[in-house]
């Protein structure tokens, strides 16, 4: 498999033990994929529009979102997105702690194709991102990357 053809994930999240646990989530799944981490809804919208210094970025094959980020929330990114031509066959998973039907409901309305709450054990976090690859990089068939 060369480095095109790895599965690429953009995990958008602000709380580095949520980032350590889905770096731990991705070595347990044995799956090949590649993983960038930006911090905050600015980063990234700029990772994916390849502005500085993200100039280098490769495109993700799935976006994991955390609702709750700094700058902008992920609603706002995940809007932006789905307006862009050029991002919005990318698939986003909504992966948050947020419960709130409003919340569930507007991240629908705005593309989201799935939202997940995130699960405090490891174990069931673990089984669920395997779940995730699984389905995205497994069952579905996703669109050629650009």
């Amino acid at each position: 498999m060369s480095d095109l053809d790895k599965h690429r994930i953009l995990l958008v999240e602000d709380n580095l033990g949520d980032v350590r646990l889905t770096r731990e989530a991705m070595k347990e799944s044995g799956i090949l994929i590649e993983m960038d981490v930006v911090s905050n809804g600015e980063q990234a919208l700029d990772f994916l529009m390849k502005r500085p210094p993200f100039e280098n970025a490769l495109r993700p094959s799935l976006i994991l979102l955390d609702l709750n980020l700094p700058k902008r929330n992920g609603a706002e990114v995940l809007k932006e997105i789905k307006n862009q031509p050029a991002l919005k066959t990318i698939p986003v998973v909504m992966l948050t702690t947020s419960d709130a039907e409003h919340d569930i409901e507007n991240c629908y309305q705005l593309g989201v194709n799935c939202y997940i709450i995130k699960p405090v054990d490891f174990d069931e976090f673990s089984e669920i991102f395997k779940n995730i690859q699984h389905f995205w990089f497994k069952t579905v068939r996703l669109p050629v990357r650009y």
